[in-house]
């Protein structure tokens, strides 16, 4: 049976000793790290570094928090490889750029052995013959370094898929425009999980971490709020971890697509075999109004209309990418990492901002996740809004 652990944190500005001891509460409640490691094993932290952004702004995994795990895995007797691929290309001056902005520069040094940055920037393609979508990945080299892998993600709201947690955390395996070209291949949410579901499943990480301590609801994964929640949570079972940590900020299970096909898939059994979870109970935490994203479409229509009309429909009702041209900068990076190529920035067309070919546009808001100005907003038709209360 899986098991997951809570342990409060209240350091909001991220004491290291409160952050690291309740890592290490949580941790010893499931088993300690011994049950999931071996010294001498090398291993990798796999966090959340979307893109460059302040450890205050909550949209990655903060550099306090996998610095007192690297601490705690070192001292058991492991070298540590902190990994990620952010969005956009996986090239060494972004990724530089990226651990500098987020403010891991700290975490390696004389001072750190044994601690180290991936700079592996090779990819390799896998075979995976018991994937449900997916039968080959293309995951980093880096994965290739190491014995282990400790999932170690950040507690977010997410545009498509509601949430994001331990589970999606291991898209960050997928190197660089490789993970566009999967938004592109599987643009319906319900296929894009399985697609995040098989990569975990073959990452298949030997313990999970969530920092909870400051989440982000609202507009996530990167333009979202910064709420303060206090949690540690850890699992021998990502899903398991999701499962725990949607229900502690009041999001039902089966309204995130991840866990949704976890459990279709029978890896995951809520009602046959639930987790244990130890330490502090869900109750012990007050969340009330988390706002999350309201993620539903007109899934109703599929199969059930003639063309024409699923068609006036998707450009009338489906949720769209609206531009801030307060905000944004005209920098470019919305058009050259959307998946479908959707997005033109012409200076005949409304001043060079960005515009959004509705026909084109997969709905995989990668240009809101990655707009560094947070100038992307996801408008919702007023009549989708009324049809999707009932």
């Amino acid at each position: 049976m899986s098991r997951v652990a809570l342990a409060k944190c209240q350091s909001f500005d991220y004491e290291y000793k409160l952050v690291r001891e309740a890592i290490r509460e949580a941790v010893e409640n499931i088993g300690g790290l011994s049950a999931f490691l071996e010294p001498g094993e090398r291993v990798m932290l796999k966090v959340n570094l979307l893109m460059k952004k302040a450890p205050e702004e909550a949209t990655t995994t903060h550099p306090v928090f996998v610095e007192a795990l690297a601490d705690l895995v070192r001292e058991f007797g492991c070298d540590v490889l902190i990994a990620d691929s952010p969005g956009g290309p996986f090239v060494l001056r972004m990724l530089e750029s990226v651990y500098k902005g987020c403010g891991y520069e700290r975490l390696e040094g004389p001072d750190k052995p044994g601690i180290r940055l991936n700079r592996n920037l090779k990819s390799t393609e896998r075979e995976n013959g018991n994937g449900y979508l997916l039968k080959r990945l293309t995951l980093i080299d880096a994965l290739n370094d190491v014995d282990k892998v400790i999932s170690v993600s950040k507690l977010k709201t997410h545009g498509m898929m509601k949430f994001t947690g331990a589970v999606k955390n291991m898209f960050g395996t997928v190197p660089g425009m490789i993970k566009a070209e999967y938004h592109f291949k599987m643009p319906e949410p319900d296929d894009f999980a399985d697609m995040l579901v098989d990569i975990c499943e073959h990452v298949r990480p030997s313990l999970s971490l969530m920092d909870g301590i400051v989440g982000m609801e609202g507009a996530g994964p990167s333009a979202g709020d910064p709420v303060k929640i206090g949690v540690v949570l850890a699992s021998d079972n990502p899903h398991w971890l999701d499962m725990t940590a949607v229900k502690l900020v009041g999001i039902e299970p089966q309204a995130v697509p991840t866990l949704r096909r976890a459990i279709a898939r029978g890896i995951i059994d809520p009602e046959g075999k639930p987790a244990t979870v130890e330490g502090v109970p869900l109750e012990a935490f007050e969340i009330s109004d988390f706002k999350a994203p309201d993620i539903r479409s007109i899934e109703f229509l599929k199969g059930h209309a003639p063309y024409f009309i699923k068609h006036a429909a998707d450009l009338m009702l489906k949720p769209r990418p609206v531009f801030d041209a307060k905000l944004c900068v005209q920098c470019g990076d919305c058009k050259r990492l959307c998946p479908p190529q959707a997005i033109s920035m012409d200076k005949a067309v409304k001043g060079g901002y960005p515009v959004v070919d509705l026909s084109k546009c997969i709905r995989c808001y990668c240009c809101q996740e990655l707009c560094p100005k947070e100038a992307v907003e996801i408008h919702r038709p007023f009549l989708l809004r009324i049809m999707t209360k009932f």
